[in-house]
């Protein structure tokens, strides 16, 4: 049954064809939302086109990068509620490649901004409600293993850790200068079905195993994080989104949007270290005998992350409906049945 707080709402998602981005894309069209989808990059294995949301939505085919496309793309489909995703989000990768990552994630988030701006004006027809962006539990930099709410201030040090927090003071500068209604999410690691990305621990391991080979981690194995289930994920962004409902009045581009300016910590509050997160990857496929290889090679990453998710729980009254053991246990599965396949 369609959720009536979604029936009718067209809804732009950036990084459509991502991990979460393909989990909300399905979530908010079983929801009854008309979906605008912007994908970069066609991957024919990626849940988007398993689950045939191609079908099932409108697509832009771009980059985030393009201003033109992104006024072009929230004025002709008459967006109301945006959720931007897209962004280079492998820290390896922007390691290599700095330049590329900043303009994704900083250059792509002002665009969208900018182009959101363009459409919010209430008194010129604007159509603009609500803006959720990603930013992330990287943007807190290196905070000493402290569990991270969202009163620590935003100190990215390394090429992706920055790019977040860059995008993050950009959402918020684009509230406090034009009453913009955007709100920040700031997550753990995501995993879950469709994760193609088999240099992060969780699918690496996974095929790893099934392919005959010991699994490998980069650290040392003592690199500790926090993590989320996409489905659980796509949820509070969902959560987050409807919280951010119109309050009576207008003023400013936005009028008066709840929780605009506002970040929120989403994630299960664990600190696992890379070890622990193979060996109950090994545990779930039943292949406790493996040990894995460990290269201890990773450089440029935070020793320690943890997030405090109290405020999503208290002010947005979110909860997680799977946890990791039961997201783990079905990410187990696809990725059985995608290599069976």
């Amino acid at each position: 049954m369609a959720n009536t707080k979604w029936t009718g709402k067209k809804v732009f998602i950036t990084g459509a064809t991502g991990l979460l981005g393909s989990h909300l894309t399905r979530q908010l069209v079983d929801a009854g939302a008309d979906v605008t989808a912007l994908i970069r990059d066609s991957v024919p294995r990626s849940t988007f086109h398993e689950w045939e949301l191609d079908r099932r939505v409108n697509i832009v085919r771009g980059e985030v990068e393009n201003f033109a496309l992104m006024e072009r793309a929230i004025n002709e489909y008459e967006i109301d509620t945006i959720f931007h995703l897209a962004a280079q989000t492998i820290v390896g990768t922007a390691n290599r490649g700095p330049l590329a990552t900043f303009k994704a994630n900083v250059e792509g988030t002002w665009n969208i901004l900018e182009a959101a701006r363009l459409h919010a004006d209430r008194s010129r027809g604007g159509r603009i409600r609500r803006i959720v962006m990603a930013s992330s539990d990287k943007a807190y930099g290196n905070l000493q293993g402290e569990a991270y709410d969202e009163s620590f201030p935003l100190r990215g040090e390394h090429p992706y850790d920055v790019s977040k927090s860059c995008a993050d003071l950009i959402a918020r500068s684009f509230f406090v200068s034009y009453n913009l209604p955007v709100a920040v999410t700031r997550c753990g690691n995501f995993f879950g079905p469709g994760d193609l990305n088999f240099s992060r621990i969780i699918p690496g391991t996974v095929r790893d195993v099934l392919e005959g080979r010991a699994p490998v981690i980069r650290s040392d194995g003592k690199f500790i994080r926090d993590y989320i289930f996409a489905e659980d994920g796509a949820h509070a962004y969902m959560t987050l989104a409807e919280a951010m409902e119109e309050r009576a009045g207008a003023g400013g581009a936005g009028g008066h949007t709840a929780h605009g300016g506002e970040a929120f910590n989403f994630s299960y509050g664990l600190r696992l270290t890379v070890r622990d997160v193979v060996d109950k990857v090994l545990a779930v496929m039943n292949r406790g005998d493996v040990k894995p290889v460990i290269l201890n090679q990773a450089s440029n990453e935070i020793p320690v992350q943890c997030l405090n998710s109290d405020k999503a729980k208290r002010v947005l009254g979110w909860k997680a409906k799977y946890g990791f053991e039961e997201g783990l246990r079905m990410t187990v599965e696809w990725y059985k049945k995608h290599y069976a396949r």
